[in-house]
């Protein structure tokens, strides 16, 4: 059934009280307008503003009714015929003992007309007394049509505010666009749209990163996700060349590239996500942002920290939320660095069982999500993870980081004097890359600097011997922390896939 017929069915079945929850408050009560082609009754619109309206006619008629709550009741239950009344903002009367009375009779039919009430807002909380008797209404969001009508629709608007000046579109661009702005309401997409058109007079593909930006910004209003506008290109990361093959193997089949489905052999399901595990300091936070940046697609960053409340329940209602924003931005990569740290191993009794439950919902979000949102979890302690995260099925696949070898070490050197503006070429990077034995990534990013301090407080150009001092002068943490490095290492040999 269309959204109209779902709506014209609960009128004729006088459902007593509708309650619907959204922000596109104009385009619901243009539905009820629609919805009076179907079957009769006259309509009115009620805000304390204005009081109450008759709205079905060709004139709106000024209200002759007291606008406060008891008096609009008490009006809508002396109407001599039938009417469907759209109350706007109502709710926060409610709470009013009188005011749930008169609405109850209203409701029993009580010396009144079958009348059809419906409770419009943003978000409506009814005293548990109604809410049993209420029928909550989710209308639809626009599909890919409407979306793209409403596209249409704020150009025509662009050119009618601009002298007749048409606004450049790329074809291709505005395909991207719509299926973007798909999972949002009418009055965001519109936002959205206009936003993106009245910048620069252009749709194209320069505007994706921005659609991408303005939607986590209207999404993210928990706070509990974090955008992350530089993702990594591949080539930013030294090493780790089976990842890379692996997700640029998958990644029409993630971002549902169209033109690449038709000439695939066979449709697969999209990926899901990977669990990187891996020495501290190896990259691992690089490669997630390099996994969003090798797709194409936004990279969000869930902080585990901030969903934690001492209410009850509110922790899994904060997780519940950010995966579901989650969700309306894909296809995205969702990134949860440390995931250890959030996940306790134990019974979780010690924080009341909230640990225990916040995994059982991911879990169970991981194994039913249908949405393109690509998971990617990263952890340097691997015996702190539930064994229920780690099983067959949880993830595509689970990869090791390891320290870098002779070869990575020397593409590290390279990659980081050069994004310092230093020439590699002035230094024999494979005997730099043999004192460095034992280095994560950062570690040699951090003995380049150092010497970086040295070259400036002696005011000497960066040399040989400055870095090679450097490196030689550092205790890497495969050093400092040997043991449990060398058991991390061992554990991940003969159970992971190895990232290079």
């Amino acid at each position: 059934m269309s959204e109209l017929q779902d709506l014209t069915a609960l009128i004729r079945a006088n459902t007593a009280l509708i309650v619907i929850e959204t922000p596109d408050e104009a385009r619901v009560v243009e539905l009820f307008r629609q919805s009076l082609l179907h079957v009769w009754r006259a309509l009115f619109r009620w805000s304390i503003t204005e009081g109450l309206r008759r709205v079905d006619l060709d004139r709106e008629d000024p209200s002759e009714v007291a606008p406060d709550a008891s008096s609009t009741l008490q009006a809508i239950r002396d109407a001599d015929q039938r009417g469907i009344y759209l109350l706007l903002d109502f709710h926060p009367y409610l709470g009013y003992a009188s005011t749930q009375r008169q609405l109850r009779e209203i409701m029993q039919r009580r010396d009144c007309q079958p009348h059809v009430l419906v409770l419009i807002g943003n978000k409506i909380e009814l005293p548990p007394d109604l809410e049993p008797l209420a029928v909550r209404y989710n209308p639809r969001l626009p599909d890919a049509n409407a979306l793209l009508k409403l596209v249409r629709d704020e150009a025509a608007s662009y050119a009618r505010e601009h002298g007749g000046k048409r606004v450049e579109v790329e074809q291709e661009a505005v395909v991207q666009i719509v299926r973007n702005l798909q999972g949002m309401s009418e009055t965001d997409a519109r936002r959205i749209a206009r936003h993106l058109i009245f910048r620069d007079g252009v749709l194209g593909a320069h505007d994706l990163p921005e659609l991408a930006k303005l939607k986590f910004e209207l999404l993210n209003r928990s706070g509990h996700l974090h955008y992350e506008y530089d993702t990594a290109r591949f080539a930013d990361v030294a090493g780790a060349a089976r990842l890379k093959r692996w997700v640029s193997q998958r990644r029409d089949a993630f971002v549902e590239d169209q033109a690449a489905a038709g000439s695939a052999l066979y449709r697969v399901e999209p990926p899901k996500g990977i669990l990187l595990l891996g020495v501290q300091g190896c990259g691992k936070s690089m490669i997630a942002k390099a996994v969003a940046g090798g797709f194409g697609v936004p990279l969000v960053r869930l902080d585990f920290g901030t969903l934690y409340d001492k209410y009850h329940g509110e922790t899994e209602k904060n997780l519940r939320s950010a995966l579901a924003s989650t969700e309306q931005l894909a296809p995205c990569v969702l990134w949860i660095d440390e995931i250890e740290k959030g996940l306790a191993a134990g019974s979780g009794e010690g924080d009341g069982g909230v640990s225990r439950r916040v995994l059982g919902y991911l879990l169970t979000w991981m194994a039913e999500r249908k949405s393109r949102v690509f998971l990617v979890a990263t952890a340097n302690q691997v015996n702190e993870l539930p064994p229920e995260l780690l099983r067959k099925g949880r993830f595509d696949e689970i990869f090791f980081v390891d320290l870098p070898d002779a070869s990575t070490r020397e593409d590290i050197l390279r990659l980081h004097l050069r994004r310092r503006g230093i020439d590699p070429a002035g230094f024999d990077l494979p005997e730099l890359a043999r004192v460095a034995d034992g280095f994560s990534g950062a570690e040699i990013e951090q003995a380049i600097v150092a010497a970086l301090y040295t070259a400036n407080a002696e005011r000497a150009p960066l040399d040989q011997a400055m870095l090679a001092h450097e490196l030689r002068n550092t205790r890497p943490l495969s050093v400092l922390m040997a043991e449990p490095v060398a058991a991390l290492r061992h554990w991940a040999r003969e159970r992971t896939v190895s990232a290079d």
